[in-house]
């Protein structure tokens, strides 16, 4: 594991304790950067912090399980994908 994805693993973890986030939820960092991604390219740049705050808090509501962040990970890249400006 590189210097940058053992420090990006141990930041999450940290933070999933801070919060007191459940241990047995993936978090699958690659489709989250690649959401962000889509939606600073599809929408603007400042929307990608927003975006994949919207992708956890609807999969919160929706119960917070893998597939309900899958779903909504999903429903978002494909929103910000369609904009007529997207690239």
């Amino acid at each position: 594991m590189s210097d940058e994805a053992d420090r990006m693993q141990r930041w999450i973890e940290a933070a999933r304790a801070e919060l007191e986030l459940p241990t047995d939820v993936t978090i699958d960092v690659a489709a989250l950067l690649d959401l962000a991604r889509i939606s600073a390219h599809g929408v603007v740049r400042p929307a990608a912090p927003l975006t994949t705050f919207l992708a956890g808090y609807a999969a919160g509501l929706a119960g917070g399980s893998d597939a309900d962040i899958a779903r909504a990970v999903d429903r978002l890249a494909a929103l910000a994908a369609a904009l007529p400006d997207a690239d």
